[in-house]
């Protein structure tokens, strides 16, 4: 009947966890429920997801600015390593000003190994990690993680590795960072949105 009429069905995929908690490294407490947010580079959300192709998965890490939402830092890579964290994390550090920075991820062991801390410590980056299975501190980097997979991977049905590598980047730099509005910015893009933030406090400054 279904084909008759011409309808296809939608399968299910297997959900993948990319949360590994289960180890001795040190937690640390939550800095970020209900503190007010008054500018960038004040908290950055860091979280990862998979990217399903055809013999297998591949994986990526996102850093997101919460007041801009801008994605400032990524890493795509076959194995959810540390490595692909910190390859995230370093792409961020080189292009923003963490003064004052507050880094925010769940209790995972990319965030919590060893190399992953001294980074943030070496920076002066304050720590905070989410309660276990307490999503909502990292919405922020769940909602983008949605708005890329109904918006590039699910309209692309991504086959080898080479293509993820094609097609992510092109998606978070020049549609989601400086083309796709966001209501929460006054219906801007984040790139857009921190461009006007930083003339703002330009003419600020220029009055006093």
């Amino acid at each position: 009947m279904m084909k008759e009429l011409g309808i296809q069905g939608r399968i299910r995929h297997k959900y993948i966890t990319t949360t590994n908690s289960k180890h001795n490294n040190k937690i640390y407490s939550n800095l970020v429920k209900d503190k007010e947010r008054t500018g960038i580079n004040q908290v950055w959300c860091m979280d990862i997801t998979y990217i399903r192709i055809l013999n297998g998965f591949v994986y990526l890490a996102a850093i997101i600015d919460i007041y801009s939402r801008k994605i400032v830092g990524y890493a795509i890579g076959k194995t959810l390593s540390p490595k692909l964290a910190i390859a995230a994390l370093s792409m961020a550090i080189v292009t923003r000003n963490t003064e004052g920075l507050i880094h925010h991820s769940d209790q995972g062991i990319q965030y919590t190994c060893k190399d992953y801390i001294k980074i943030l410590k070496d920076r002066g980056i304050r720590i905070s990690m989410s309660a276990k299975g307490n999503p909502y501190d990292n919405a922020f980097a769940e909602s983008f993680f949605k708005t890329l997979k109904q918006e590039e991977v699910y309209l692309w049905e991504y086959e080898t590795f080479s293509d993820v590598i094609e097609r992510i980047p092109y998606f978070i730099e020049d549609v989601y960072n400086r083309k796709r509005l966001h209501s929460s910015l006054g219906y801007r893009p984040p790139e857009e949105y921190e461009r006007l933030l930083v003339k703002n406090s330009s003419r600020e400054c220029m009055v006093c």
